[in-house]
């Protein structure tokens, strides 16, 4: 495939530096997520035309199908591995498989409220209390240092909970030295948290002593000859600095990554499809999510200049509709939302009024939407329309935009609107409205994991809602829940000692 002049240009911009590359088709749909240590070297490989002969049948119809292509520079190898499979798993292309499930890189968990801290390997992180190091995209690295940290500073490799005198008699740890056995009162429980703590500090950055003393002894080893010995400890210190390398968490995707080839064209070309006297520089797009009726949830996502405005993205529970009814569901998010939005401008309104002197009480005001897009067809849009004339807010421009044909509807107009598939305009609006769509998707099902979760306690008599919370936001799942003591979760607020040990029992008969 001989490449467009566009994209020549764009050749020209790579550095010569680790990053990621997303391929798009015509459409503007990421079609393929890649990782390079060089990119201008591994991205010119796609269009360089001497090389075609060598290439697969699924390598050649991807890159025929490469329409451009976007890229962001990281600072390591590793971390471009880990935007690689964070971008992956967002976007799903179709021509990567890597990354497809829902497989994490390995995080390294310790909770210090248990009654013998450990570190423990896990692939979720939870709000649980417990302190979190990762994401590790090299795992091998990882449990070595993990081994060596637990040797160095005395820790339980143990898997119990809370190991007692008869985990001890069978422990490799205790009978090697490596482990201090707080099990048995070998050390109290104050003596051995310092020995976490001081872990922790060491996994967090902390790590230059303990690579100076490796360094040295590795030395030694290959000037007294002994080659195996200084092998083993050359490897050693290799996985603990590329575990301990600080690289870049990617909880979302970049803000600087393109995820539109112009977006300034993309807003000015959607100004002149739709006649509004400016681009919409604040597109708000809403979408309804429920299964049969049932987890009723709404999504609101905000653009600005044609980018995710995470900040300002909400989620509603449907709270006055009953069965499944997208209309009576799209009208009650619109009335709450922008009945807000009224209400915080009014307030604002008199903050305005303060005087000069007291001018710090002042708060910027409220922005309205330049655009509204709701994800479905006309019916859905006469319902988001209906409430808006009823709060004022008819002057506000609201779209619909059906999935089956990418129809735009649009108030008072009989007929739908259809722009080309090549329109910037049209990819705009889609990229809002499957924003939405993944932002409501991705609630309700969080809602339909926590009540599988909690579906098991609320079989237990007397249990109300503030004691079930309290119980799921100490142990975080029912799962740790029955590994608890009576005693943890007598601790938990509103538990006595006969409450806690019937849950135990309750639980356990459930099992």
């Amino acid at each position: 495939m001989l490449a467009a002049d566009h994209i020549r240009k764009k050749l020209g911009t790579l550095p010569h530096k680790p990053g990621i590359y997303l391929m798009r088709d015509r459409f503007g749909t990421v079609i393929y997520v890649g990782k390079a240590r060089d990119l201008r070297k591994r991205v010119s490989q796609y269009f360089q035309p001497s090389r075609r002969l060598g290439w697969d049948l699924k390598f050649k119809a991807l890159t025929d199908a490469i329409h451009d292509f976007d890229f962001h520079v990281v600072r390591s190898e590793p971390e471009a591995l880990l935007l690689e499979g964070k971008l992956i798993k967002e976007f799903h292309p179709r021509y990567n498989v890597s990354f497809r499930d829902d497989k994490r890189f390995l995080l390294l968990k310790v909770n210090l409220n248990d009654p013998i801290p450990r570190f423990t390997l896990t692939r979720l992180k939870q709000d649980d209390g417990a302190r979190y190091f990762g994401p590790f995209p090299n795992s091998s690295a990882l449990r070595s240092t993990l081994a060596l940290v637990r040797r160095q500073y005395h820790l339980r490799g143990c898997r119990p909970l809370t190991p007692t005198d008869r985990d001890y008699k069978h422990c490799l740890y205790a009978h090697l030295k490596y482990c201090t056995a707080p099990c048995i009162g070998n050390v109290g429980r104050e003596e051995y948290l310092e020995q976490v703590t001081a872990a922790c500090d060491f996994l967090a950055g902390q790590c230059a002593e303990l690579q100076a003393q490796l360094e040295g002894e590795m030395k030694k080893a290959a000037a007294a000859r002994e080659y195996e010995r200084a092998a083993q400890l050359r490897d050693l210190l290799a996985d603990l600095r590329h575990t301990t390398k600080k690289v870049g968490r990617f909880e979302r995707v970049p803000y600087s990554l393109p995820l539109a080839i112009d977006p300034e064209k993309d807003l000015a070309e959607l100004a002149q499809a739709l006649g509004l006297p400016a681009p919409p520089h604040r597109i708000e797009g809403f979408d309804i999510s429920n299964i049969s009726g049932t987890f009723k949830v709404a999504s609101l996502v905000s653009f600005r200049n044609g980018r995710p405005d995470r900040a300002n993205y909400r989620r509603f529970k449907i709270k006055t509709v009953e069965g499944q009814d997208d209309f009576a569901s799209v009208a009650e998010v619109v009335r709450r939302r922008y009945t807000r939005l009224l209400d915080e401008s009014k307030v604002q309104s008199l903050k305005s009024k303060v005087p000069e002197a007291h001018s710090a009480l002042r708060t910027p005001p409220c922005a309205f939407p330049d655009l509204i897009l709701i994800d479905g067809g006309k019916g859905q849009l006469g319902a988001a329309c209906a409430e808006l004339e009823k709060l004022g807010l008819g002057h506000i421009p609201a779209l619909g935009l059906a999935k089956e044909f990418e129809e735009i509807y649009r108030p008072g107009q009989k007929e739908p609107l259809r722009l080309s598939h090549e329109s910037g305009a049209l990819k705009l609006l889609q990229r809002v409205r499957d924003e939405s769509h993944r932002f409501a998707n991705t609630y309700n099902a969080q809602l339909r994991l926590r009540r599988i979760s909690e579906s098991l306690l609320d079989e237990f008599p007397n249990l109300g809602e503030r004691r079930k919370a309290a119980l799921l936001r100490k142990f975080g799942s029912v799962q740790r829940l029955r590994l608890a003591t009576v005693e943890q979760l007598a601790a938990v607020p509103g538990f006595s000692g006969k409450a806690a040990a019937e849950l135990k029992a309750f639980l356990q008969a459930r099992q």
